[in-house]
């Protein structure tokens, strides 16, 4: 079966090729993988706050790269919207670059194609060895007892976001519980104001399919049982997912416009400009925050919480890992690439901009780290559960999150989604997988 791969973050669109920086690849502009050994084609995932900025932020460390080895860098870096499609022709063309950026819980998904390189013993020791990640990072390389096909370059975890000059005002504090949570939402929202307790990206269907896993691990649900097979209808799955979209259909405490919001910047951006007082995003979210400007004294983050003896889970292990075509022609130099790019100094300098969350273990283990990214690495090594580790993972965000688009417009528009509706719609998002992998 060839997996059919699918955006599984979105940002801005498009792709920004970086001139100036390196030589063309030998194919051109189609960056396709370089084959004179002395070129490197990289794609590289938006980090940053636009597809510009990202090319500020990397192109004086890449000049680093070609000083060090003589390499030159043709960069591309290319929105989520576009990636994953990007991918999936190079996957199937055999024209790729050397070096691309995945989001990791692609890893398994894009292991099953076969089409990338191994971390053997051999490359991983050329890039410095598996020693150097720490543990949760590199677990997020591909399927459990599988070489890794991709290792850790940026780390991320959810986080709830909180706007602490509303929560003081109403006398309230960050929420510890679903409960307080939802308590809490109801308090701080007044329509009349166009202020909201929470506000979502209800119309994304990467977002969605992210919560509807967090809730339903909370509440000890499964996606896919031990053989691969998916489980969508489970009771722990259906209620995950009711108790995420009530936030709007019960409590009324998010706006109903979240609906038509195809990306998390939107949401944030309601944020911080307060016409929000919480919102469930990555760390690096800041950047954002703080672009539209918001300060960082004004809001506060704390682990996203689980209905009272619920199961502590607050996130996954999400992130940015690096990936090598097997059929590179430079794998000598696509090595020394991932070396430069996984390098304590290389990691200090990128963690920073793109407000990542450190993957090295030196680096997780450094005593002058901000309180907020102390909270999400918290988040990150103890109360992240894994998505699933199956081919089939991108198909189950697919249909399971573009299902609960659905569902959040049915709700915009007056309706009512019941719990009956909600596993009629998880029972079709199973047998699409099902006769996919039949």
């Amino acid at each position: 079966m060839r997996t059919t791969f699918r955006a599984l973050a979105v940002a801005a669109a498009g792709a920004l090729m970086v001139t100036g920086l390196a030589a063309c690849s030998s194919s051109g502009s189609s960056g396709s993988s370089s084959s004179d050994g002395k070129t490197l084609t990289y794609w590289a995932s938006n980090q940053g706050t636009s597809l510009q900025n990202d090319k500020e932020v990397l192109t004086p460390e890449l000049a680093k790269f070609t000083k060090q080895t003589g390499i030159k860098v043709n960069l591309q870096v290319i929105g989520w919207n576009d990636l994953q499609n990007k991918i999936q022709t190079a996957v199937t063309s055999g024209q790729g670059p050397d070096v691309v950026n995945i989001g990791n819980t692609w890893a398994t998904s894009l292991q099953a194609t076969g089409a990338f390189m191994p971390f053997d013993s051999s490359a991983m020791k050329a890039i410095g060895g598996s020693d150097k990640f720490g543990k949760v990072p590199l677990s997020t390389g591909g399927a459990p007892g599988k070489t890794v096909t991709s290792v850790p370059l940026y780390g991320l975890a959810y986080g709830l976001f909180y706007n602490k000059a509303m929560f003081a005002a109403a006398g309230l504090k960050p929420p510890t519980t679903w409960e307080e949570l939802t308590s809490d939402a109801q308090k701080l929202t007044d329509p009349a104001k166009g202020q909201y307790g929470f506000s979502l990206a209800a119309g994304s269907y990467t977002e969605n399919a992210h919560f509807a896993f967090i809730n339903s691990a909370q509440n000890g649900g499964q996606w896919f049982n031990s053989k691969g097979d998916p489980t969508f209808t489970s009771t722990a799955n259906v209620n995950g997912i009711k108790r995420y979209l009530d936030l709007m259909q019960t409590q009324k405490a998010v706006n109903t416009s979240n609906a038509q919001y195809d990306n998390a910047t939107q949401s944030t951006s309601d944020f911080a400009k307060g016409k929000a007082a919480m919102i469930l995003n990555q760390n690096n979210a800041d950047a954002t925050i703080q672009s539209n400007g918001m300060s960082a004294d004004k809001y506060g983050v704390v682990p996203f919480p689980a209905p009272t003896g619920a199961k502590q889970i607050a996130s996954f292990p999400a992130g940015i890992n690096l990936s090598i075509f097997k059929n590179t022609k430079n794998k000598d130099g696509a090595l020394k690439f991932v070396k430069f790019m996984t390098s304590e100094s290389t990691q200090a300098t990128l963690d920073k901009p793109y407000a990542a969350l450190p993957v090295l273990k030196s680096a997780a283990n450094a005593t002058d780290l901000s309180a907020e990214t102390k909270t999400f690495l918290n988040i990150y090594n103890t109360m992240a559960k894994p998505l699933p580790l199956v081919p089939a993972e991108d198909q189950y965000e697919s249909t399971v999150g573009k299902s609960m688009n659905d569902m959040f417009a049915k709700i915009a528009t007056g309706s009512t989604v019941s719990t009956s509706q909600i596993k009629s719609a998880l029972q079709t998002a199973q047998d699409q997988v099902s006769q996919a992998n039949g």
